[in-house]
């Protein structure tokens, strides 16, 4: 997937806006905390105007009880501006943990729920820094630039009505820089959202890379490649490297500008304000406090620079979290797809029990246009009770057509049935509490084997149930690890052997005693003895359940009553694997080691 993607005609602003749902339950405390900004900014305003006092009264008039009462003053104020600062920190601290939390728990709820084939596409790093990195940019953004932003804007315009109230000419001077300061702030939004973006989506891009490493260490190491991703790793971090050192030259450039020319205009009113009480039209105190203002603005004007980079980091990183909200959960398109289910006659009571596949075609969304399907006109029946095994070449679709069952995936064309009802029509939830299924490559959690096993229950189930599925999975040996069952596995199950994650995985498909069973190559990483012993208990287990088996080996299809062969995405033949031997070229080259074995 191609993660970056240049940011030029977004609205900071409007992009931002749609955190509202998140803060609208914690406003009050946030609007009151930049209400007591603005307060405490505002109250360092009035210092000037003290010292304005002090400088033409008591100090004018020799009087040292006046500046002792001055300098009361100026303690007081000082201590209030620091309490309110501390009060606004207080106030935003705890709501904006709970805005973070709940957008972390709404992301994880959000890829919890859309389909597979969005997975398919997102590598694993994006998605976990959308849900780490950029969202800590939000909080920071919460917590700081967006009060700031209002409170230095007030603080300023308050401090320019000031200033022009007290000498116009010399505000007149201060006021000169806002022009080219107000282009600089417009050209530097515009550029840096781009690197912004494009410093985020190499993060994600990192973040892939270091994940599938550590991942991927035994063939890292196995293969001695460990130089070769080093390099690799060297080189995304070299550009992410290259576009921070752009975003901190967009920076220094702003904040060169913003810094600059205000230094420049106050040293032009200072110098013209000695001149003005040279000339007598002008008190030293009000040039005391008219400076001592423009002092006090340094600060909020200084960091316009960044605040507002902070402000495009955050637009960026809300863009990208909403890419994966606005993403079509599962459950939303269950509505679209029962609706035409319904249309298309969802439900039949005349029609055939068991699993039905009934002119299924199936081409994946993100296929290159005119591409062919990679299954056309699939009809097959398995009746209730019985087991059928799916036979063909690599690349027939076995795997495809199972994940059509559960859903994973969505037919193109044509329908699936269970007991007559199209699967269209039914929930997810329905619809998989009714299907378990055991893919060839097990997935495990970094969870005990007790509840590796018992995800596959659709209600609550006790330790009877899960030694039952452990024994007919063959799967004994969890009893013996150092705390039994409630063993954690650690990361993927990598701890266990491959054999030993591929039978928990067989012992979750079937702990829930299922109505549908789908197993992809249930016992392909399985030795000899363990295989045999394993197909025994499948037998008593298919005896009283509806099955898709894929197969690759002779000894798996001979667990299935009938036997499906897939060719070119089509089903080319269905028969008992006699029948097929016999009848059928191509299905007896595939089985040719079971001949070879019979000879």
């Amino acid at each position: 997937m191609a993660t970056t993607r240049e940011t030029t005609d977004r609205s900071a602003v409007r992009t931002l806006l749609r955190l509202w749902p998140y803060v609208r339950p914690v406003r009050a405390r946030l609007f009151t905390a930049a209400f007591v900004a603005v307060v405490a900014s505002c109250t360092g305003l009035v210092i000037p105007l003290v010292l304005k006092w002090m400088v033409d009264g008591p100090v004018a008039g020799r009087d040292p009880a006046g500046v002792w009462l001055g300098a009361l003053y100026l303690l007081l104020l000082g201590i209030a501006e620091a309490v309110l600062f501390g009060i606004r920190r207080w106030l935003v601290a705890r709501p904006l943990s709970h805005v973070e939390a709940e957008m972390r728990a709404a992301l994880y709820r959000r890829l919890q729920r859309l389909p597979v084939a969005f997975h398919d596409r997102w590598a694993s790093g994006q998605l976990l820094s959308r849900g780490t990195t950029d969202l800590m940019l939000l909080r920071m953004f919460l917590a700081f630039p967006l009060t700031f932003l209002l409170v230095n804007g007030v603080t300023i315009l308050v401090g320019l009505v000031i200033m022009l109230l007290q000498d116009w000419v010399l505000g007149l001077v201060i006021l000169g820089p806002a022009v080219p300061v107000v282009w600089t702030c417009v050209v530097f939004e515009r550029r840096y959202a781009q690197v912004a973006r494009r410093a985020q989506d190499q993060i994600g891009d990192l973040t892939t890379l270091v994940e599938e490493s550590v991942l991927g260490i035994r063939v890292i190491k196995g293969f001695g490649r460990h130089r070769s991703q080093a390099r690799a790793f060297r080189e995304l971090a070299g550009r992410l490297r290259g576009t921070e050192l752009r975003k901190a030259r967009l920076l220094a450039t702003i904040w060169g500008v913003i810094v600059t020319l205000p230094e420049v205009a106050i040293g032009a009113a200072l110098v013209l304000g000695v001149l003005r009480v040279a000339d007598g039209q002008l008190s030293a105190g009000t040039l005391v406090a008219f400076l001592s203002t423009a002092l006090a603005l340094r600060w909020p004007v200084d960091s316009i620079g960044f605040l507002l980079a902070m402000s495009q980091e955050a637009a960026t990183a809300t863009e990208r979290y909403f890419e994966v909200m606005d993403e079509e959960p599962e459950d939303r398109l269950d509505g679209a797809a029962a609706g035409g289910a319904r249309s298309r006659g969802g439900a039949d009571p005349a029609a055939a029990p068991g699993l039905r596949f009934e002119n299924v075609s199936f081409r994946y969304p993100d296929a290159p246009p005119g591409s062919p399907p990679l299954l056309t006109a699939v009809d097959l029946h398995v009746r209730p009770g019985e087991s059928m095994a799916l036979v063909g070449a690599t690349g027939s679709g076995k795997t495809t057509l199972t994940a059509l069952v559960p859903r994973l995936h969505e037919v193109t064309s044509g329908r699936i049935t269970l007991n007559g009802v199209d699967i269209a029509a039914m929930s997810r939830e329905e619809l998989r509490g009714r299907v378990a299924v055991a893919f060839e490559e097990p997935t495990l959690f970094s969870a005990s084997v007790g509840e590796n096993v018992l995800m596959g229950a659709r209600d609550a189930a006790g330790k009877a149930e899960l030694d039952r599925a452990l024994a007919i999975a063959q799967a004994d040996f969890a009893h013996a690890l150092p705390q039994g069952t409630d063993t954690r596995v650690g990361e993927q199950g990598l701890s266990l052997s491959g054999g030993q994650r591929q039978r928990l995985a067989l012992a979750r498909a079937v702990v829930g005693r299922p109505e549908f069973l789908v197993l992809d190559d249930p016992l392909s990483a399985l030795d000899v003895h363990t295989e045999a012993a394993v197909e025994a208990a499948l037998r008593q287990v298919l005896a009283d359940t509806t099955a898709l088996i894929v197969a690759h080996r002779p000894s798996t299809v001979l667990l299935a009553d009938r036997v499906a062969l897939l060719s070119g995405g089509r089903v080319a033949a269905v028969g008992t694997h006699q029948q097929l031997l016999r009848e059928n070229a191509e299905y007896a080259r595939l089985m040719s080691g079971e001949q070879e074995d019979s000879r």
